[in-house]
């Protein structure tokens, strides 16, 4: 990075939902893994699948594709369970795909524009615009809303 501009250069876990790519700051991301057998928690929010025994620790899984509104699929062979750290709280992700892990200078990324982020699109940081694609860009911290944390810590 040179001292003439101030673009800075960070690195993302990149994965799909359905057609669309998105992205994590490799910083919020614990590990990846393959699905695992997920007990249900009954009355619980609608976008929490259940927990996971993680190494010893009760880790509760969202269905990142509820909590987004986007349709349901299959779980498939690809799909994963992605476990971030989210302001004090672990959680896992369900995802379709892990694809690679990029570096992405803040001069590629574009803040959302007013008509696409409204109220329930607020935890979008940016897309990314690479040469054959678009990343969407994921504020972690945001995904999670103030709300959902006693929840979190009664399920855990």
């Amino acid at each position: 990075m040179s001292e003439e501009n101030n673009y800075f250069e960070k690195q993302y876990v990149v994965f799909r939902l359905g057609k669309e790519t998105y992205g994590l700051d490799i910083e919020s991301v614990r590990e990846i893994i393959t699905m695992q057998n997920i007990t249900e928690v009954p009355r619980t929010l609608e976008y929490i699948e259940g927990v996971i025994n993680l190494r010893g620790r009760v880790i509760p899984v969202y269905n990142i594709r509820r909590k987004f509104g986007l349709p349901e699929e299959e779980i498939t062979r690809a799909s994963r369970i992605v476990v971030v750290e989210v302001e004090g709280n672990t959680i896992g992700m369900i995802v379709d795909g892990v694809s690679e892990v990029l570096r992405i200078s803040s001069e590629m990324v574009e803040r959302p524009s007013e008509i696409v982020c409204d109220v329930d699109t607020e935890y979008l940081a940016g897309v990314a615009k690479l040469n054959d694609k678009l990343v969407i860009l994921l504020d972690i911290d945001k995904v999670l809303s103030k709300d959902e944390h006693p929840v979190l810590e009664n399920i855990s």
